[in-house]
């Protein structure tokens, strides 16, 4: 199956209005966007619908808290559209819709669809570091810092889900999609990717209790870490509230930051995620803080060392 990885993922939510804004304000470009949600793209294409709970067009809620309605999956071509149709519709529905489009659900009940892909190669620079003993990657006078930057999200990243049974859930994508695990959190989850996909994940899945079932978070790959760092404190200074983060992770080595969010879910950016072939030996360890992550840094108010900030000031402690 040479599926890519997440092209899409679509909401139904209780705030329209608060999620659009959100999404824009996150750095993803509005198409069609009006009162009744929208598309919301990152640089390459992948995108975010936002609908509203009850539009008649979504796919049914999964019974719980969880706004999200259906994960989309790119695909290489028209022949692995047709090998997933075979393959899934041996034990259950499979819809092609007017768009080409496979529509059915996993073993867990979580909305799938297939598509090939909507991702547009991006030539980009990445980010440039200049170290003692290497090359430089930046020329003589170039600057590493610039404020008005842009940081934009450049491609859907992965998708994590609360799964009440995260065993089953993991054979349905091995046997069933030809997703590998890379890691493993044991007695959690495992991280997978698909075959088409180099990246150390696109889905992680955790075990919890049944009513909890849905989207944990979801996060676009940025341009590097200062590309997270910048998009993350402009994120904070419109409004909104950090949760985790800034850091690094152990397990796929990206930099992250996790935000609060009226999707009902957590939203993270991230950048510099590790890459993997089958030659790759998997790694398992129990879940704690030090598995989670190398470091982890704390958001404060910008801050200069010449004493504490003055009185009221935002982000004073």
């Amino acid at each position: 199956m040479n599926i890519i990885g997440p092209d899409a993922l679509v909401f139904g939510v209780d705030d329209v209005a608060a999620c659009s804004q959100y999404l824009l304000d996150y750095g993803l470009s509005g198409v069609d966007v009006n009162e009744q949600g929208g598309r919301f793209e990152a640089l390459d294409g992948t995108y975010i619908v936002i609908k509203h709970h009850a539009d008649p067009t979504l796919p049914p809620s999964l019974g719980t808290a969880s706004q999200l309605r259906e994960t989309v999956y790119g695909v290489a071509d028209s022949a692995t559209l047709d090998a997933i149709a075979a393959e899934l519709g041996r034990d259950r529905e499979v819809r092609r819709d007017a768009h080409g489009r496979l529509h059915t659900v996993d073993d867990l009940g979580f909305a799938l669809a297939f598509q090939v892909t909507v991702r547009r190669p991006l030539t980009l620079a990445g980010e440039t570091v200049n170290a003692p003993g290497a090359t430089a990657q930046r020329p003589v006078n170039a600057l590493g810092v610039d404020p008005t930057r842009e940081a934009r999200p450049r491609t859907l990243s992965h998708v994590v889900y609360f799964v009440p049974d995260a065993a089953k859930a993991e054979a349905f994508y091995v046997k069933r999609l030809g997703f590998t695990c890379t890691d493993r959190f044991t007695g959690v989850g495992p991280f997978l990717r698909p075959a088409g996909m180099a990246d150390h994940h696109t889905l992680f899945m955790i075990q919890t209790p049944p009513q909890m079932k849905g989207i944990e978070h979801f996060t676009f790959h940025m341009g590097g870490p200062t590309e997270v760092m910048l998009a993350g404190t402009r994120f904070v200074e419109k409004g909104y509230q950090s949760f985790w983060g800034p850091g690094r992770h152990r397990f796929g080595s990206n930099w992250f930051w996790y935000f609060n969010s009226p999707l009902g879910c957590h939203v993270e950016y991230d950048a510099d995620m590790d890459q993997h072939d089958e030659r790759w030996v998997a790694r398992e360890v129990p879940m704690s803080a030090d598995a989670s992550q190398l470091f982890l840094f704390q958001h404060r108010a910008r801050w200069a060392p010449v004493g504490p900030p003055p009185a009221g000031a935002p982000g004073k402690h």
